[in-house]
């Protein structure tokens, strides 16, 4: 039997920082986000990445009957979407109207809330949810945590918001060996009380599930894709799409789960290393190989929870660096000052029920500007780098600080 295949995408882009001077910390009502950068980098990556990708992707869907993708949009690019983009955010509900795109949920603001705050945590899982149907017609029913950040509580904590499915990287230490293409549930446990009425007053969904399948990102094979396909040095150079489906096909399991972020194409992989035609190629190929390309919840109709082994995942885990841990935004001394600062305001900020220093406490939240302060070294330091858009990580402390500073200020006001 042919594996299916589970194409998605991760749509991201933070509200990055200006560099507020410290003679404006306190000083009035300052904006904190580089909003000439962020509608530079936005119309860029738009350019060469969302209206071609999007373009491409339609025809794809429209040519071959059993093509089907799915799309994780986080709230901030959606709000970009409409401060930048118009075009994309169009281009993006022009897919919605095929009927075979599936729109999964998140937290609005790409936030490491699941793991600090349960009910920011839920309050963004829920914002998100209803902007979803708003711009897409469409309920999520399958959640991707920010950063693919997952253990066992966070996902009974996706089935008690009504979610039947729940993404997380397919990492070798919880595997022990076993095939990411296969569907896996987690271990069944309560939550405390408490947390269960946290989770039960802010649920986005009319009620829980049931059950919930965790579907694993086969890292290997998406790998070879979004970081290894114009690398000359890498043994698999130049990949070919009839490669690549026969690498597909040899990998056993029900689906092999394809995830990785939307700016692969055209944006890391630019259009002259051939990504485009490699990803126009690949239906085609499949159809005739008798592969199907599903969604998410296509697969977990199919589930059979009985015979679904169990994913138990005590410590978090994430799709980033060689750790697969939270070390990318937690890591150093500075990440964990600036993490803990922010939470400590949550009261303090949604008690003023002013709303425009709640957007702006809630876009400093975004995981991204953690990641930049990451201090690691060697390849995983390379690849935080390639992302940051600033000269350092301690520019990116500094920059931080300096915001969450006149924040503090703001709230003493």
């Amino acid at each position: 039997m042919n594996p299916r295949i589970c194409f998605y995408f991760q749509v991201h882009q933070p509200y990055r920082l200006r560099d507020l001077r410290i003679t404006e910390v306190g000083h009035g009502d300052v904006d904190y986000f580089d909003n000439t950068k962020n509608g530079e980098i936005f119309r860029k990556v738009a350019e060469k990445c969302y209206l071609p990708a999007n373009a491409l992707m339609l025809e794809m869907l429209e040519n071959h009957p059993d093509f089907h993708i799915s799309y994780s949009l986080s709230g901030v690019f959606l709000d970009q979407c409409k401060e930048y983009g118009p075009d994309v955010l169009e281009s993006f509900q022009k897919l919605a109207a095929t009927g075979k795109v599936e729109f999964l949920a998140e937290t609005y603001y790409h936030s490491l809330a699941s793991v600090v705050s349960l009910e920011e945590y839920c309050e963004q899982v829920t914002k998100h949810v209803r902007a979803i149907e708003e711009l897409f017609g469409m309920t999520p029913t399958v959640f991707r945590n920010t950063e693919l950040i997952y253990n066992n509580e966070i996902a009974q904590i996706a089935r008690l918001m009504g979610f039947n499915g729940i993404i997380s990287e397919g990492a070798d230490a919880m595997l022990q060996g076993r095939n990411p293409n296969d569907p896996f549930r987690p271990p069944t446990f309560r939550l405390p009380a408490s947390r269960e009425k946290i989770v039960r007053k802010h649920r986005p969904l009319p009620k829980r599930a049931r059950d919930i399948a965790v579907l694993l990102k086969n890292y290997k094979l998406s790998d070879d894709v979004a970081f290894r396909f114009s690398d000359k040095s890498w043994v698999g150079y130049p990949l070919d799409a009839h490669t690549f489906t026969d690498w597909l096909m040899n990998s056993g399991g029900q689906s092999v789960n394809l995830f990785m972020d939307y700016e692969t194409f055209g944006e890391h992989q630019w259009e002259d290393t051939g990504i485009f035609d490699f990803l126009r190629s690949l239906p085609a190929i499949w159809q005739e190989r008798g592969i199907k390309a599903v969604t998410p919840s296509q697969i977990i109709a199919d589930w059979n929870k009985d015979h679904a082994h169990v994913y138990d995942v005590h410590d978090s885990i994430s799709w980033a660096d060689m750790e697969r841990d939270l070390s990318a935004w937690t890591g150093n001394h500075i990440q964990d000052a600036a993490l803990q600062s922010i939470y400590t305001l949550e009261h303090q900020v949604k008690m003023t029920g002013n709303e425009k220093l709640i957007e702006a406490w809630r876009k400093l939240l975004t995981s991204d500007h953690f990641y930049y302060m990451c201090t690691k070294y060697w390849s995983d330091g390379d690849v935080h780098k390639y992302f940051s858009p600033y000269e350092s990580p301690y520019e990116a402390y500094r920059r931080y600080s300096h915001a969450l500073a006149d924040l503090r200020s703001r709230l003493s006001a």
